[in-house]
């Protein structure tokens, strides 16, 4: 009888645990500001895992630039343009507030590299070439910086396949 209740608590905590995943990225999709992120040159897809795209954005490039990557997690600061592509302004220091037109993105450093989270995007088998011309990927980006890949977007800002809206 013990040994019963156990597992239906076990099993209780981790539905409460995927039920509580899926509304925090729902908050994010309803209440998310888009942002579009320049997309860096990518290996387009990777034949071993099915059809998807693996994604690389241009904020992710700094060192290109000379901007040292930061050690530890944190958050982006982007200024968004008139298309809501954000751009790089600084690495978020705690305590400075945003200016007008900036939002922050949070990232995590995984292998010494930058990672916003949305590294991939799936896609049906055999609709590759409708995401061949991806110039932008499309985020829902929170206050927080708590952000979801929801599409891909083309030179023209307009989207690709069916995203999320």
């Amino acid at each position: 009888m013990k040994r019963g209740a156990v597992i239906f608590g076990g099993l209780a905590l981790v539905f409460a645990a995927l039920v509580f995943l899926v509304v925090q990225k729902e908050t994010v999709l309803a209440r998310g500001q888009p942002v579009l992120l320049r997309l860096a040159p990518v290996d387009p897809r990777s034949l071993i895992q099915g059809d998807y795209m693996v994604l690389d954005y241009a904020i992710n490039q700094g060192w290109r630039e000379g901007r040292e990557q930061p050690q530890e997690d944190g958050n982006v600061v982007l200024r968004l343009d008139e298309h809501n592509v954000g751009e790089f302004v600084r690495y978020e220091t705690p305590g400075t507030a945003l200016a007008p037109g900036e939002v922050r993105l949070r990232f995590r450093i995984r292998n010494s590299q930058m990672r916003l989270g949305a590294e991939a995007f799936f896609f049906q088998e055999g609709h590759a070439e409708r995401y061949s011309n991806a110039r932008f990927g499309e985020l829902r980006v929170t206050d927080s910086g708590t952000s979801v890949l929801v599409g891909l977007r083309d030179e023209n800002y307009q989207p690709l396949g069916s995203a999320i809206r």
